[in-house]
Protein backbone atom coordinates (compact mmCIF):
# COMPACT_ATOMS: atom_id res chain seq x y z
CA UNK A 1 0.00 0.00 0.00
CA UNK A 2 1.04 3.35 -0.98
CA UNK A 3 -0.03 5.49 1.87
CA UNK A 4 1.60 8.22 1.05
CA UNK A 5 -0.05 8.99 -2.09
CA UNK A 6 -3.15 10.46 0.13
CA UNK A 7 -1.06 12.84 0.86
CA UNK A 8 -0.84 14.00 -2.81
CA UNK A 9 -4.76 12.81 -3.65
CA UNK A 10 -5.72 15.10 -0.64
CA UNK A 11 -3.42 17.89 -1.26
CA UNK A 12 -5.47 21.29 -2.30
CA UNK A 13 -2.68 22.02 -4.76
CA UNK A 14 -3.55 18.61 -7.08
CA UNK A 15 -4.84 20.00 -10.00
CA UNK A 16 -8.16 18.73 -9.96
CA UNK A 17 -10.31 22.28 -10.00
CA UNK A 18 -11.56 22.31 -6.90
CA UNK A 19 -9.98 25.80 -6.31
CA UNK A 20 -13.01 27.18 -8.34
CA UNK A 21 -15.75 25.46 -5.93
CA UNK A 22 -17.01 26.78 -2.73
CA UNK A 23 -18.90 23.98 -1.39
CA UNK A 24 -22.04 26.16 -0.98
CA UNK A 25 -20.11 28.37 1.15
CA UNK A 26 -20.63 31.51 -1.35
CA UNK A 27 -24.21 31.31 -1.36
CA UNK A 28 -24.31 30.79 2.49
CA UNK A 29 -22.19 33.86 2.90
CA UNK A 30 -24.33 36.03 0.80
CA UNK A 31 -27.60 34.93 2.99
CA UNK A 32 -25.26 35.36 5.87
CA UNK A 33 -25.38 31.78 7.23
CA UNK A 34 -21.38 32.47 6.95
CA UNK A 35 -20.25 35.38 8.91
CA UNK A 36 -17.26 34.11 10.96
CA UNK A 37 -15.30 31.68 12.16
CA UNK A 38 -17.75 29.92 14.17
CA UNK A 39 -20.61 29.66 11.71
CA UNK A 40 -18.18 28.22 9.16
CA UNK A 41 -17.49 25.45 11.67
CA UNK A 42 -21.44 24.81 12.02
CA UNK A 43 -21.94 25.68 8.43
CA UNK A 44 -18.94 22.77 7.51
CA UNK A 45 -20.43 20.26 10.55
CA UNK A 46 -23.47 20.27 8.73
CA UNK A 47 -22.01 19.19 5.11
CA UNK A 48 -19.68 16.83 6.40
CA UNK A 49 -21.95 14.98 7.52
CA UNK A 50 -24.90 14.90 5.03
CA UNK A 51 -22.98 15.52 1.41
CA UNK A 52 -19.47 14.63 3.13
CA UNK A 53 -20.59 10.95 4.40
CA UNK A 54 -22.37 10.15 0.98
CA UNK A 55 -19.26 11.42 -0.71
CA UNK A 56 -16.84 9.88 1.59
CA UNK A 57 -19.00 6.28 0.74
CA UNK A 58 -19.15 6.65 -2.64
CA UNK A 59 -15.31 6.70 -2.95
CA UNK A 60 -14.89 4.01 -0.47
CA UNK A 61 -16.84 1.90 -2.83
CA UNK A 62 -15.30 2.86 -5.76
CA UNK A 63 -11.84 2.25 -3.96
CA UNK A 64 -13.44 -1.21 -3.15
CA UNK A 65 -13.40 -2.02 -6.75
CA UNK A 66 -17.50 -1.96 -7.29
CA UNK A 67 -18.92 -1.44 -10.23
CA UNK A 68 -18.83 2.93 -11.16
CA UNK A 69 -21.05 2.92 -13.52
CA UNK A 70 -23.31 1.51 -11.04
CA UNK A 71 -22.29 4.10 -8.34
CA UNK A 72 -22.34 6.19 -11.20
CA UNK A 73 -26.68 5.49 -10.78
CA UNK A 74 -26.33 5.51 -6.98
CA UNK A 75 -24.41 8.77 -7.24
CA UNK A 76 -27.29 10.64 -9.02
CA UNK A 77 -29.94 8.92 -7.11
CA UNK A 78 -28.27 11.12 -4.25
CA UNK A 79 -28.13 14.54 -5.97
CA UNK A 80 -31.37 15.41 -6.46
CA UNK A 81 -30.39 19.18 -8.17
CA UNK A 82 -29.11 19.21 -11.71
CA UNK A 83 -26.58 22.19 -10.62
CA UNK A 84 -24.88 20.05 -8.01
CA UNK A 85 -24.79 17.18 -10.48
CA UNK A 86 -23.85 19.08 -12.98
CA UNK A 87 -20.79 20.45 -10.52
CA UNK A 88 -20.24 16.70 -9.68
CA UNK A 89 -19.36 15.93 -13.34
CA UNK A 90 -17.13 18.97 -14.00
CA UNK A 91 -14.84 18.16 -11.00
CA UNK A 92 -15.23 14.53 -11.91
CA UNK A 93 -13.75 15.40 -15.38
CA UNK A 94 -10.81 17.78 -14.21
CA UNK A 95 -9.73 15.21 -11.13
CA UNK A 96 -10.38 12.26 -13.91
CA UNK A 97 -7.60 14.56 -16.19
CA UNK A 98 -5.05 14.04 -12.89
CA UNK A 99 -5.33 10.82 -11.85
CA UNK A 100 -4.38 9.62 -15.41
CA UNK A 101 -2.01 11.53 -15.66
CA UNK A 102 -0.69 10.61 -12.20
CA UNK A 103 -1.97 6.74 -11.62
CA UNK A 104 -2.36 5.85 -14.95
CA UNK A 105 -5.10 2.55 -14.74
CA UNK A 106 -7.38 0.73 -17.02
CA UNK A 107 -10.36 1.19 -14.62
CA UNK A 108 -9.50 5.14 -14.84
CA UNK A 109 -9.60 4.75 -18.96
CA UNK A 110 -12.43 2.37 -18.80
CA UNK A 111 -14.61 5.06 -16.66
CA UNK A 112 -13.77 7.87 -18.84
CA UNK A 113 -14.61 6.33 -21.65
CA UNK A 114 -17.78 5.07 -20.63
CA UNK A 115 -18.84 8.52 -18.94
CA UNK A 116 -16.45 11.11 -21.33
CA UNK A 117 -19.03 14.21 -20.11
CA UNK A 118 -17.67 13.23 -16.74
CA UNK A 119 -18.48 10.86 -13.62
CA UNK A 120 -19.42 12.25 -10.51
CA UNK A 121 -16.24 13.85 -8.26
CA UNK A 122 -16.25 10.89 -5.99
CA UNK A 123 -16.41 8.23 -7.80
CA UNK A 124 -13.44 9.64 -9.40
CA UNK A 125 -11.58 10.02 -6.48
CA UNK A 126 -12.23 6.88 -5.39
CA UNK A 127 -10.55 4.82 -8.44
CA UNK A 128 -7.62 7.55 -8.33
CA UNK A 129 -7.08 5.96 -4.88
CA UNK A 130 -7.64 2.51 -6.01
CA UNK A 131 -5.39 3.38 -8.77
CA UNK A 132 -2.44 4.47 -6.67
CA UNK A 133 -3.17 1.29 -4.31
CA UNK A 134 -4.88 3.47 -1.37
CA UNK A 135 -7.31 1.68 0.75
CA UNK A 136 -11.14 2.54 0.67
CA UNK A 137 -10.66 4.31 4.22
CA UNK A 138 -8.16 6.45 2.41
CA UNK A 139 -10.40 7.17 0.05
CA UNK A 140 -13.32 8.10 2.23
CA UNK A 141 -10.49 10.48 4.16
CA UNK A 142 -10.27 12.48 1.21
CA UNK A 143 -13.57 12.72 0.17
CA UNK A 144 -14.90 14.10 3.73
CA UNK A 145 -11.66 16.29 4.28
CA UNK A 146 -12.75 17.97 0.36
CA UNK A 147 -15.93 18.31 1.41
CA UNK A 148 -14.47 21.20 4.44
CA UNK A 149 -11.85 21.96 3.15
CA UNK A 150 -13.10 23.42 0.30
CA UNK A 151 -15.67 26.06 1.87
CA UNK A 152 -13.00 27.00 4.99
CA UNK A 153 -10.75 28.01 2.25
CA UNK A 154 -13.58 29.97 -0.19
CA UNK A 155 -14.22 31.75 3.19
CA UNK A 156 -10.91 33.27 3.35
CA UNK A 157 -11.70 35.01 0.14
CA UNK A 158 -15.15 35.46 0.19
CA UNK A 159 -15.37 37.28 3.89
CA UNK A 160 -10.89 37.89 4.32
CA UNK A 161 -11.10 35.44 6.86
CA UNK A 162 -7.81 35.53 9.05
CA UNK A 163 -6.59 31.72 7.30
CA UNK A 164 -5.41 30.75 10.63
CA UNK A 165 -8.94 30.28 11.81
CA UNK A 166 -10.47 28.94 9.06
CA UNK A 167 -7.28 26.53 9.50
CA UNK A 168 -8.52 26.21 13.19
CA UNK A 169 -11.77 24.83 12.19
CA UNK A 170 -10.87 22.25 10.04
CA UNK A 171 -8.53 21.14 13.10
CA UNK A 172 -11.47 20.85 15.59
CA UNK A 173 -13.24 19.11 12.83
CA UNK A 174 -11.14 16.28 12.58
CA UNK A 175 -12.84 14.08 14.95
CA UNK A 176 -16.03 14.16 12.90
CA UNK A 177 -13.83 13.71 10.06
CA UNK A 178 -12.56 10.07 11.68
CA UNK A 179 -16.06 9.09 12.23
CA UNK A 180 -17.46 9.90 8.69
CA UNK A 181 -14.74 8.16 7.28
CA UNK A 182 -14.66 5.03 9.52
CA UNK A 183 -19.12 5.42 8.69
CA UNK A 184 -18.28 5.74 4.80
CA UNK A 185 -16.13 2.68 4.65
CA UNK A 186 -18.33 0.45 6.66
CA UNK A 187 -21.33 1.35 4.54
CA UNK A 188 -19.52 0.45 1.52
CA UNK A 189 -18.55 -3.01 3.10
CA UNK A 190 -21.93 -4.06 2.97
CA UNK A 191 -22.58 -3.52 -0.63
CA UNK A 192 -21.71 -7.16 -1.41
CA UNK A 193 -23.99 -8.08 1.06
CA UNK A 194 -27.02 -5.92 1.35
CA UNK A 195 -26.78 -4.13 -2.21
CA UNK A 196 -26.61 -0.18 -3.39
CA UNK A 197 -29.03 1.04 -0.50
CA UNK A 198 -26.08 0.29 2.10
CA UNK A 199 -24.55 3.61 1.31
CA UNK A 200 -25.97 6.39 3.05
CA UNK A 201 -28.16 9.18 1.73
CA UNK A 202 -27.99 12.18 3.88
CA UNK A 203 -29.82 14.90 2.43
CA UNK A 204 -29.24 18.54 3.13
CA UNK A 205 -32.04 20.36 1.75
CA UNK A 206 -30.98 23.65 2.02
CA UNK A 207 -27.47 23.44 0.40
CA UNK A 208 -29.08 21.86 -2.33
CA UNK A 209 -31.72 25.26 -2.38
CA UNK A 210 -29.03 27.11 -2.54
CA UNK A 211 -26.64 25.26 -5.14
CA UNK A 212 -29.33 25.69 -7.62
CA UNK A 213 -29.59 29.42 -7.00
CA UNK A 214 -26.32 29.90 -7.25
CA UNK A 215 -26.02 28.28 -10.18
CA UNK A 216 -28.75 31.26 -11.80
CA UNK A 217 -26.24 34.29 -10.32
CA UNK A 218 -24.88 36.15 -12.95
CA UNK A 219 -22.35 37.28 -11.05
CA UNK A 220 -20.44 35.23 -8.94
CA UNK A 221 -16.65 34.90 -7.50
CA UNK A 222 -17.00 30.30 -7.66
CA UNK A 223 -18.69 28.47 -9.75
CA UNK A 224 -20.66 26.49 -7.16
Amino acid sequence: MNRAALFVLADGRFPAGGHAHSGGAEAAVAAGRIRDARSLQDFCLGRLHTAGLVAAALAAAAASGHDPLVLEEAADARTPVPALRETARRLGRQMMRAARATWPSAELDALAAARPRGAHQPLVLGLAARSAELAPLDAAYAAAYETVSGPATATVRLLSLNPFDATAVLARLAGDLDQVAAAATTAAGRLPKEGISALPAAGAPLLDISAQQHAAWPVRLFAS
